[in-house]
């Protein structure tokens, strides 16, 4: 039985009205931390249950469309006139690993924040600004037209300027002007995308200008596709539109670092996806994409080898990793649109646990600069949090890692061209390099005594937090030893077991990528949904 439209309503707009409600909330609230906390924890909870409904849903009946406000109607027809809010299983899996995401990682804020105090921290505005991003990357997942997914991306950006740029200090603020102009940029070629868009098909609906695109003129369409392409390219990190984020990220404080890493980038990728399989389908950007991926992988992977430290390090390992999912996209067929959709939950969920991993050390050793680090397998709790997700990203069996670029390979062989025969030997070498830099890491950061790293006697004064308060100081004046805080360690350790879970659980999760990537490629479920109001019949 088919639930509800009523019901299916309430769903698809909780992921993003009860972040805002809750950022509302937590706004008038601001000098009660108390209050703060379970509101913001609660709402993404919400979310998160919400978008697990959807999913499950979704695997059964397919997809669902809801119009805001009624506006459903235009000439008397059902096509809609106001914003389109559609789920299907891809927007569902992306909602529902993105809440994971978000919850462990604000619970992991809030356990830094009790231990640091709040004397000096600005947590008045964090867990608002936080709940903003919250409802911005849900409601980007969940848009029908473009214009809601513009808005979509000005309010996660808009959030990831404060959250960036918290406590002012000079790094941060010149990283934060860095990034506000590259996504003034991105936000501007994406205006104009929109404008292009709609002067050529006379809507702004996704599932509506898919079908109108199919009249366009071809050099129309490419043009019109190139443009949105550099607009995502941008959000997405993809080289050469990638040079911004590893100047930025580094800067912000480790729960920060953590979602933007897991999340922003990923928002991007996805908005490619919907742009190559439901409005210009044919792959005549195909080639463009795949070196655009492969040069994305190398020069990415090249990058992270050059790096002293952690942060900056697995900064250029995030940008290297989106090319695995340009090149499952770029080869169009449902195996590697499958193998994609896995490996962006797969590296949503192991880059976020590896940022949150640096935050407890440098929490520990009072750094993440590989010339100060050694001895940390002296805690051999946080040598097993990053040992993990290290080998999963560097891809060594029988890790999700593995599996996705295996799946991504084979699919590539499948096809069988000369281009994507040399993407795979790319994904192969950038697979070896990723384990390389790993390796550096655990064996200068644990395995080397701290005594023989050129700087291992200076240390940050105090754990760092929101504010970098900490002054450099020799190791043993440290004001604190940087005990890492069982509230820290919870939401790492459940990251990390969501990792594994992707592993435990492959088959079924390739049975639902699968289902996913056909009903994404085939079109007409989600136009359907959206211009006839049907459902899906699940998964095929």
């Amino acid at each position: 039985m088919i639930p509800q439209a009523s019901w299916i309503g309430v769903l698809i707009v909780l992921p993003t009205l009860a972040p805002m409600l809750g950022a509302a909330l937590t706004l008038l609230r601001g000098r009660s931390p108390n209050f703060q906390r379970p509101v913001t924890v609660g709402a993404i909870t919400i979310a998160l249950v919400a978008s697990a409904m959807m999913l499950y849903l979704t695997s059964v009946h397919g997809t669902f469309a809801v119009n805001i406000g009624g506006w459903g109607g235009r000439d008397g027809g059902d096509s809609p006139l106001g914003i389109t809010l559609v789920v299907d299983r891809l927007a569902a899996l992306m909602l529902v690993v993105s809440t994971t995401v978000l919850l462990c990682v604000v619970v992991y804020a809030i356990g830094q924040g009790i231990r640091d105090g709040t004397t000096e921290q600005p947590v008045s505005i964090f867990l608002p600004t936080y709940l903003i991003l919250t409802a911005g990357v849900c409601n980007a997942f969940l848009a029908g037209d473009l214009f809601n997914l513009y808005v979509s991306f000005e309010v996660l950006l808009a959030a990831s300027f404060v959250l960036l740029t918290l406590g002012a200090s000079a790094e941060r603020v010149r990283a934060g002007a860095s990034y506000v102009m590259v996504s003034m940029v991105s936000s501007l070629i994406f205006l104009a995308g929109i404008a292009f868009a709609y002067t050529t098909t006379g809507t702004l609906n996704l599932a509506e200008m898919a079908v109108r695109l199919d009249d366009v003129p071809d050099g129309t369409r490419n043009a019109l596709y190139a443009v949105l392409l550099v607009a995502f390219g941008i959000k997405a990190a993809v080289f050469p539109l990638s040079t911004w984020l590893p100047d930025s990220y580094p800067t912000a404080p480790a729960p920060v670092t953590a979602v933007f890493a897991g999340l922003l980038t990923k928002v991007g990728v996805y908005a490619i996806i919907r742009a190559h399989s439901l409005l210009f389908p044919g792959g005549t950007m195909d080639t463009v994409l795949m070196i655009a991926g492969l040069l994305t992988m190398l020069v990415g992977i090249l990058g992270a080898i050059a790096q002293a430290d952690i942060k900056r390090l697995l900064s250029f390992t995030l940008v290297s990793h989106i090319g695995y999912m340009i090149f499952g996209i770029a080869v169009g067929s449902v195996e590697s649109t499958s193998a994609a959709i896995y490996y962006v939950a797969h590296h949503i969920l192991v880059q976020t646990t590896l940022f949150l991993v640096v935050g407890l050390i440098e929490r520990q050793a009072g750094s993440s600069s590989l010339r100060r680090l050694g001895g940390l397998i002296a805690s051999p709790l946080l040598a097993v949090l990053f040992l993990i997700p290290a080998l999963n990203l560097g891809g060594i069996p029988p890790f999700s890692g593995f599996l996705g670029k295996v799946a991504l390979l084979e699919a590539g062989a499948a096809q069988g061209s000369v281009l994507s025969w040399v993407l795979i030997a790319g994904s192969v070498i950038t697979s070896l390099l990723t384990l390389y830099v790993m390796a550096r890491i655990w064996t200068k950061g644990f395995w080397r005594a701290r005594a023989d790293a050129p700087e291992g006697e200076m240390a940050a004064s105090t754990p760092s937090a929101l504010v970098e308060e900490g002054t450099d100081v020799l190791i043993h004046d440290r004001e604190d030893v940087g005990r890492m805080p069982v509230t820290m360690v919870v939401p790492t350790a459940a990251m990390v077991a969501c990792g594994i879970a992707l592993t435990v659980w492959a088959g079924p999760i390739f049975e639902f990528t699968g289902s996913a990537a056909h009903a994404v490629l085939d079109r007409a479920d989600y136009i359907g949904a959206v211009l006839d109001g049907s459902t899906g019949e699940g998964a095929p």
